[in-house]
């Protein structure tokens, strides 16, 4: 059997990054996937990216998510395609703020990250680690897509299990012939509880289980970190990740 571990979207939250690390080591995941959106928003981008890198180090598959792009480039039309009449200042005074308290250093690391990792389980079974979708750091599996659109996204990929995160919604999804894992997001969560979620997938002669775990981590204490920054937008940034809800 392969076991595998899947998380995504930590956005800067140390505090629930070490939480999450401390619960997947009980797990003893074979392969740990990290499926992008590492610095953006949160209140220690630098202490996250650290740990993130000694995750590596441990044998981690780490990709890059479209906010990394923020940060590293400041190439909002690309990590943003969506907002066709801008970014607001909001996003932008947070790429820069991150990218600032990243230094050069750990910024390089970010433009390195592949945007895909192809993952293989003992039985020959292939795990595609993406940000969004397969092809894409910006086009997610959101629930309320077309089946057609869905299948549309799959397809671009020949791996049986696609581990992704983006929306923040933690989900699994079996198509039957393409199974997704959406870990939804492990340090910014939108679904309406505060805690960091996770995935874990265990895989044995062609059989694939998979399930999402939360964590709890001190969600005010994070929050309160935000709101003393003070850039435009932390009131709403501190509420969510205060209550697990996307507030803007």
């Amino acid at each position: 059997m392969t076991r595998v571990v899947i998380l995504s979207d930590v956005h800067g939250n140390v505090v629930a990054l070490e939480a999450v690390r401390k619960a997947i080591r009980a797990e003893k995941p074979d392969l740990v996937a990290i499926a992008g959106d590492h610095a953006l928003n949160g209140p220690d981008p630098a202490a996250t990216v650290d740990l993130l890198r000694q995750m590596e180090d441990d044998g981690a598959a780490i990709v890059s998510g479209n906010t990394d792009i923020a940060v590293a480039d400041f190439d909002y039309a690309a990590a943003f395609p969506w907002m066709s009449d801008g970014v607001p200042e909001a996003f932008q005074a947070a790429a820069e703020w991150a990218h600032d308290a990243l230094g050069d250093e750990r910024v390089a690391w970010l433009r390195r990250l592949p945007s895909e990792r192809r993952l293989r389980a003992d039985d020959g079974t292939m795990i595609l680690v993406c940000h969004a979708s397969p092809g894409s750091q910006t086009a997610g599996f959101d629930q309320v897509l077309e089946a057609s659109v869905v299948t549309e996204r799959v397809s671009r990929t020949d791996a049986r299990v696609i581990a992704c995160g983006h929306t923040h919604f933690p989900e699994v999804r079996d198509l039957g012939w393409k199974l997704i894992v959406n870990d939804g997001s492990a340090g910014y969560a939108f679904d309406g509880e505060p805690t960091a979620s996770w995935a874990r997938v265990d895989i044995a002669d062609g059989e694939i289980r998979a399930e999402i775990r939360r964590t709890e981590f001190d969600a005010l204490v994070v929050a309160n970190a935000i709101s003393a920054r003070g850039l435009p937008g932390d009131v709403y940034r501190a509420a969510t990740v205060r209550t697990g809800k996307l507030v803007r």
